[in-house]
């Protein structure tokens, strides 16, 4: 996972953090394949990093230090082809995060129909359009 930050979240005045995961009692690394890198934004200089900071807030192609990375900027903004694609693209992920959003009320309410008791799980499926098994899956995570 890489979080490219707008400050610097953890005060170390570095481009680059590289977190790693361990077993806190025997100092081992835990080898589940899982990184965390936080990229400081705000170094901003001569270097290669800063050079790619800098093009990463730009909002013209023509400013930009890097030509591939100005090149596709300019292709998403100023092609017609491109310009459909990230339209396509933006949609898209505006009706994921509504179908996200959706999916995560109807969990909520079917929680609520479980803790309430009242209703079987085919109505709770009904009302929530949560499938009978997601239901049932739910009410065996339901806290006592």
């Amino acid at each position: 996972m890489i979080f490219i930050t707008e400050n610097d979240v953890l005060g170390k005045s570095l481009p680059i953090y590289h977190i790693e995961r361990m077993i806190a009692e025997t100092g081992e690394p835990f080898e589940d394949e899982e990184h965390i890198v936080y990229v400081n934004s705000q170094i901003k200089d001569e270097t290669s990093f800063g050079k790619l900071m800098h093009d990463f807030a730009c909002t013209e192609a023509k400013d930009m230090y890097y030509h591939v990375l100005a090149d596709r900027v300019r292709y998403f903004k100023e092609d017609e082809k491109g310009v459909t694609a990230m339209c396509k693209a933006m949609e898209d992920m505006r009706n994921e995060a509504r179908a996200e959003g959706s999916k995560e009320n109807a969990v909520r309410s079917a929680r609520e129909m479980i803790k309430d008791g009242d209703l079987s799980y085919e109505k709770i499926a009904q009302y929530s359009g949560l499938t009978v098994d997601e239901v049932k899956e739910l009410a065996t995570k339901q806290p006592a």
